[in-house]
């Protein structure tokens, strides 16, 4: 593209229709600017339109174009082409910091951001002149140009607040300090100055505050290594812990009596270590070594003293479980990291969790001395909180932890304590001092006791009796309106936690009719959660209303129209920008489940979620919103088998859509696609057959592809099952060759068990499908004695491997077909493995499935996927009843086998017994024997 008015002109006329509201207009412009976003000199055009160009619209429109073509395109990838030339990268570093400094400020930002995306990458080996050409720009005394400057290297550099040490990023940042520390500083000093000059001038005030907002900004993250995280000293008497705890656990003996003093100098380390940030893996891993010693036994003597424990409990534990200032800003400022860290149990390192360790080490042989030490303090600390619950409201927390450590004996994530301290009254402690707190009116006060409380609720739910748990649940759904994302996620997810647990005969401990009185406010409280701030869209709510959609079933009947509405209104909302895959997931499951429970009750009703559904559906298939499609596939799937007619014309229209081989190319999207295509065929054969027979070759065309790949084979398998099984077969008979003729193919080129396994389903479903005599006169069409081959080959001696019960009855079922209704199998040279193939039969239906796999198989490699793929994530609420094609026709296939044998033997007597008495193993010819008088028929 060359840098011509003209091409200005047309650039110009696309970045306005991409303002334009009418999608019509809109996304053919952006396909375009995308199409071309390719070619040398796209960015410098950008570059020169959002400098020269009139039009203030077109100039931010050309900002933000350029902030994401650099944000898509400028990484390098190993292996894969570069997206953007090297002239136009030369070119772009050379002008735009120019630029941003000489632009509105709301082109400034824009630009800012892509200068920090480009450092990312190139900074400071590919733009070494960066820092002069910002530091110069100091000097320039115009506040519009020094803040650009400020913004820009403050977002350059906030990232080494958060990186991982090493000696790339120390040397970058002595680079940075050397040229930017003394021009910083003296900026500094100049700005506070010029802040007494002008101390009465409010707009001036505003503009130098702002400078030294981001001045200080820059301060911390050019410190921030030094100032927050360990050092080396640190690091390496971390790393000490670390290896003593090794050497107590594995080398027993050889280290026994270094012990003693390693105890005793961990012991000084740890009450003389103070409470900073900086110090938390050293006292984490400290703690860890005491804990790890403790519990061995002949380590014991060390700790069995009255006056040791008392010691370890008040310098060590009780200390290291208050709750710091730093949690205190984790919780209220950070509170996803903080939620993940504690929910989670990735607060491995933590000082809480080590501390928590410990006292559960020491319980395993002091358990009566420890519990009778720590009530004492738990009991102070109580009191403490009594005389002031506003000041010393961390004493309560920390005694709540000291409970909850105290009591955990054995613990998962997904059943909360399974084995407890039975000194510890934790049903006494939860009522008089969880309770209270939970029914406290204000929901917003004590933020961090309310989320002890309802984590004690989550922890305990084994322990404290089911009664006590009723009472909790409109407490927690009253929470879910906390202002603290801590609390009201915390309150969601001990609800989820709640409606999953198990009573006798594994059915859920509540039922919907005990939930019942409180599902108005339940849903409402869930659905105003999400717009609470920091949780639009967050993971623990969602989970929380699709288990309660779970739980009640029918009883969210009447609220469902509304719910759909909200539902619908978030799946936009997110499909915009995807971000929270475990959100969107239990999105679209509560999506199924409305579906499911509404049309259990009443199938017409599925035009209303159609409707509901159907507009958001389409904007994510136009708008090709990768995450979402294999989603919306498996719903327009349940939506499309609630059907109980024909195919609506709404769905026939996206039919042929579906076979677009764009779509084919994402592995992510293919388990999905088969399945809608197979509820299409199930319910719409007749109308495909009919209306849509052009398209035949089109969903052949697909079996095709995906038989060629291992990684896909078995899906092509249940498409062509789902073709032989529904479509009418003058609508297949001219391709039925064909398909053999790939399927042996592909089994000549490259033949695996997996492979085996649906080629066996599939032509024991076509023998009973088109009857035996097709499936012989099939093969043997494709070349001569071909049948004999595949009995001798690959159904006698591979039967065995076939899993699954449906998939065993379909072969059972197509094999006693092809015993008893195949005429060449009793008259001609395929005779003699008529009593081989019976044998098999009997051992698919009485020997242990044959689980081995060839040795070279062991390393096929799956097909690599080009790129990023979007994984296929499978809905457990929208998932395919399984089907039995032959149900209805046979119920009992070893009953169906002794008949049908029998027939036979009515059509040819003699020959049957004859054959099977000669050459059937004695063990077979007792269960056929079996099989006869369960029948109640003989073989004549």
């Amino acid at each position: 593209m060359e840098l011509s008015d003209a091409n200005l002109q047309t650039l110009t006329e696309y970045l306005k229709k991409t303002l334009d509201p009418d999608p019509a207009i809109r996304r053919p412009a952006e396909k375009f600017l995308e199409s071309v976003e390719g070619n040398q000199n796209y960015p410098l055009l950008l570059l020169t339109l959002l400098e020269k160009s009139q039009d203030n619209v077109i100039k931010v429109c050309a900002s933000v174009t350029f902030k994401n073509y650099i944000k898509r395109n400028w990484r390098v990838v190993e292996d894969e082409p570069n997206k953007i030339c090297e002239a136009d990268r030369v070119a772009i570093k050379a002008n735009i910091v120019h630029l941003m400094l000489s632009s509105p400020e709301q082109i400034q930002k824009q630009l800012s951001d892509a200068i920090s995306i480009i450092g990312r990458e190139d900074f400071p080996q590919k733009w070494p002149d960066l820092l002069t050409e910002m530091v110069n720009r100091f000097q320039s005394g115009d506040f519009h140009v020094i803040n650009g400057v400020l913004r820009t290297a403050h977002s350059l550099f906030k990232r080494y607040r958060h990186e991982f040490k090493s000696n790339e990023l120390w040397t970058e940042i002595k680079l940075v300090l050397d040229a930017f520390a003394l021009p910083l500083t003296n900026l500094f000093k100049a700005t506070i100055e010029l802040c007494s000059t002008h101390a009465n001038d409010a707009s001036a005030l505003r503009i130098l505050f702002s400078s030294l907002i981001l001045i200080s900004k820059l301060f911390y993250s050019l410190n921030f290594q030094d100032e927050e995280e360990a050092g080396l000293l640190e690091l390496l008497k971390s790393q000490i812990c670390d290896n003593a705890a090794l050497y107590a656990q594995k080398y027993d003996e050889e280290f026994q009596r270094y012990l003693p003093r390693f105890v005793t100098a961990i012991w000084n380390l740890l009450v003389t270590t103070g409470q900073e940030v900086k110090y938390d893996l050293l006292v984490s891993n400290a703690i860890q070594f005491l804990a790890s010693v403790c519990e061995r036994p002949h380590y014991k003597n060390l700790f069995e003293d009255q006056n040791t424990l008392t010691s370890i409990c008040e310098k060590v534990i009780v200390p290291n479980m208050e709750f710091r200032a730093a949690d205190e800003e984790a919780f209220e400022d950070n509170s996803e990291e903080y939620i993940r860290r504690d929910l989670e149990g990735s607060d491995i390192d933590t000082r809480r969790r080590a501390a928590c360790d410990l006292v559960r080490g020491l319980c395993k042989f002091f358990e009566g001395p420890v519990t009778g030490i720590f009530s004492g303090y738990v009991n102070s600390m109580l009191q403490e909180y009594a005389k002031n619950p506003s000041v010393n409201w961390k004493h309560k927390d920390a005694a709540i932890y000291l409970v909850t450590s105290l009591a955990s004996k054995a613990q998962t994530q997904k059943h909360g304590i399974t084995q407890a301290n039975e000194l510890v009254n934790l049903t006494e402690f939860f009522v008089n001092h969880i309770l209270p707190d939970l029914k406290a009116a204000n929901v917003n006060e004590f933020p961090v006791l309310k989320a002890d409380g309802i984590k004690y609720v989550m922890i305990f739910r084994n322990q404290v009796p089911k009664e006590h748990l009723l009472v909790s649940i409109p407490l927690l759904i009253n929470h879910l309106q906390a202002e603290s994302i801590v609390v009201h996620t915390y309150a969601a997810h001990a609800l989820e936690r709640l409606f999953t647990m198990r009573g006798p005969n594994n059915a859920t401990l509540f039922t919907a009719a005990e939930i019942a009185p409180f599902v108005e406010i339940l849903l409402t409280n869930l659905f105003k959660a999400l717009t609470l701030p920091g949780s639009s869209e967050n993971e623990y709510i969602m989970k929380a209303i699709m288990r309660s959609f779970s739980l009640l079933q029918e009883a969210i009947i009447p609220y469902i129209p509304t719910l759909i509405t909200q539902l619908t209104q978030k799946l936009l909302a997110v499909s915009k920008n995807p971000s929270k895959p475990h959100f969107n997931h239990y999105m679209f499951e509560a999506i199924c489940l409305s579906i499911r429970i509404t049309c259990k009750a009443n199938p017409a009703a599925v035009v209303n979620f159609e409707e509901a559904l159907f507009l958001v559906f389409t904007e994510i298939l136009q708008n090709d919103v990768q995450e979402f499609i294999p989603y919306v596939f498996q719903v327009m799937s349940l939506l499309l088998e609630t059907h109980k007619t024909d195919i609506p014309s709404s769905y026939m229209a996206l039919f042929p859509h579906l076979l677009q081989p764009v779509l084919w190319e994402r592995t992510g999207n293919i388990p999905a696609l088969v399945r809608l295509l197979q509820a299409f065929l199930e319910r719409g054969s007749n109308t495909i057959a009919s209306a849509a027979a052009d398209k035949i070759p089109g969903l052949l065309g697909v079996f095709q592809k995906l038989i060629a790949s291992k990684a896909n084979d078995h899906q092509g398998f249940y498409l062509l099952n789902s073709i032989i099984e529904h479509m009418p077969p003058e609508s297949v008979d001219q391709y039925r060759k064909q398909i053999f003729i790939l399927l042996f193919q592909r089994l000549q080129n490259s033949k695996t068990t997996k492979f085996i396994k649906s080629f066996l389903v599939f032509i024991n479903l076509y023998c009973i499908k088109y009857g035996a005599l097709a499936l012989q006169e099939i093969f043997d069409g494709i070349q001569p004695k071909m049948f004999g081959m595949v009995l001798e080959k690959i159904i006698i001696p591979e039967i065995q491997k076939v899993s699954g019960n449906v998939e065993k009855k379909i072969c059972a079922v197509g094999i006693t077909k092809l015993l008893t209704e195949c005429p060449p199998m009793m008259d001609t040279e395929y005779t003699k493995l008529w009593t081989p193939l019976l044998q098999s039969l009997i051992g698919l239906f009485e020997l242990p499935e044959d689980t081995t796999i060839p040795d070279e198989e062991h390393f096929i490699d799956i097909e690599d996927t080009p790129g990023y793929q979007t994984a296929f994530s499978q809905l457990a609420f929208a998932g395919k009843k399984e089907h039995d094609p032959v149900g209805q026709m046979v119920n009992n296939p070893r009953i169906h086998l002794a008949q049908s044998l029998h027939k036979l033997s009515t059509a040819c007597p003699g020959r049957v017994p004859s054959m099977v008495s000669t050459s059937l193993n004695a063990e077979a010819l007792q269960y056929l024997q079996g099989y006869l008088q369960a029948a109640s028929v003989t073989l004549l």
